[in-house]
């Protein structure tokens, strides 16, 4: 019986410590596009932002938080129609930067316009971004995207 409780201990302590050693992912991105004309498509950028969390702006002040950052890879089927947009972020004066900062909460969806040179294409590159929480923030992420445009 000693053992079985022993046994029982164990994989309870096992169990706290794989679940406090989990990676946070307080954000998940989602993709798409939408043609808007025979030679024009929006692509979406979503990220869903877990309570408590959010992601800054395109537009940071040097010396501030790294700022959300898309890279696209070039193609001779598409070519980017000015730059990628956001709403109107929320803004306060962060301490730990010492500045007023862009942010969002519980969702944004970034948009980026393209002019298309094939019918059908996907556009890829990867995008940079950080979250952060009143407590702490995680280290920048990249994330690769690969939409395609039908």
């Amino acid at each position: 019986m000693n053992k079985l409780w022993m046994f029982a201990l164990v994989g309870t302590l096992l169990a706290g410590v794989a679940a406090n050693g989990q990676i946070l992912k307080p954000v998940t991105w989602s993709f798409g596009a939408k043609k808007t004309g025979p030679n024009e498509a929006v692509l979406f950028f979503k990220a869903a932002i877990d309570e408590g969390w959010h992601v800054y702006s395109q537009h940071v002040n040097e010396g501030g938080p790294i700022p959300t950052k898309f890279t696209f890879t070039a193609s001779k089927d598409y070519a980017m129609d000015g730059p990628t947009t956001e709403p109107q972020p929320t803004k306060r004066m962060e301490r730990v930067f010492n500045m007023e900062v862009g942010f969002f909460v519980n969702s944004v969806i970034f948009q980026q316009k393209i002019k298309l040179k094939a019918g059908q294409t996907k556009v890829s590159g990867q995008l940079e971004f950080m979250t952060c929480n009143d407590m702490q923030c995680l280290p920048p992420e990249d994330i690769d995207f690969s939409i395609p445009v039908k």
